[in-house]
């Protein structure tokens, strides 16, 4: 079966499970999803979302935020893994954003020039936040795409535009929240039988189903 095939048919499967597609990191703008996104690096959502409404009280704008010192954010999201960088990159991203005009604009190169922003994160709120098409790929959309046979996971540079290639471009935003999804509920890394997964039984190699048994 061809990658564009397999992509059709996989995003049947997740438009029937996911018809709509909530966004798991709780805010409430550009500037406060911006900000979840870039906690949630090496955490899980529901550690960010126990964090995020304390942070947020203090400060939900890039001025307030410019104000705590980083002694401040480090003790508000000391939970969070690598909260230390985490808590300076916070502080020096929303000076840079003050010193941009004091808004989270759709801009690729604005947003990648933040503090502690790469480009997945950049891609989950131009995506998320502006609706500009952009298919944000973390290290459970690259283990899923190398399973089903859609990229061949060098990287997740190579998995982006691999899955850029296949799915339309009018479903890249619901794509990642999807694949996100089913990848928590149905197809988790670890002591998975890929042949009882109604995307990996028939999408993953037979090599990979057999090794899954094992």
């Amino acid at each position: 079966m061809k990658r564009s095939e397999k992509a059709n048919k996989i995003g049947k499967i997740l438009d029937e499970l996911y018809p709509t597609q909530p966004i798991p990191l709780d805010h409430k703008d550009a500037y406060t999803l911006l900000v979840a996104v870039m906690l949630s690096a090496q955490t899980t959502d529901k550690k960010v979302n126990e964090v995020t409404p304390n942070l947020f009280s203090r400060a939900d704008n890039p001025e307030k935020m410019s104000i705590l010192n980083v002694d401040e954010i480090h003790e508000i999201i000391r939970e969070i893994g690598l909260a230390p960088t985490k808590a300076k990159n916070l502080k020096k991203m929303a000076e840079q954003i003050l010193e941009g005009g004091g808004e989270v604009i759709p801009d690729w190169n604005f947003l990648e020039s933040l503090a502690g922003v790469g480009h997945k994160t950049a891609s989950v709120v131009m995506s998320q936040a502006f609706g500009i098409p952009a298919f944000a790929v973390d290290t459970h959309i690259h283990r899923l795409a190398y399973r089903w046979g859609l990229s061949n996971g060098k990287n997740v540079q190579t998995t982006e535009k691999d899955l850029k290639k296949i799915f339309p471009e009018d479903t890249w935003i619901r794509r990642h929240l999807q694949i996100i999804f089913f990848g928590r509920e149905y197809c988790p890394a670890r002591n998975h039988d890929l042949s009882e997964c109604q995307i990996c039984s028939w999408a993953s190699t037979k090599k990979m189903i057999k090794e899954s048994k094992s």
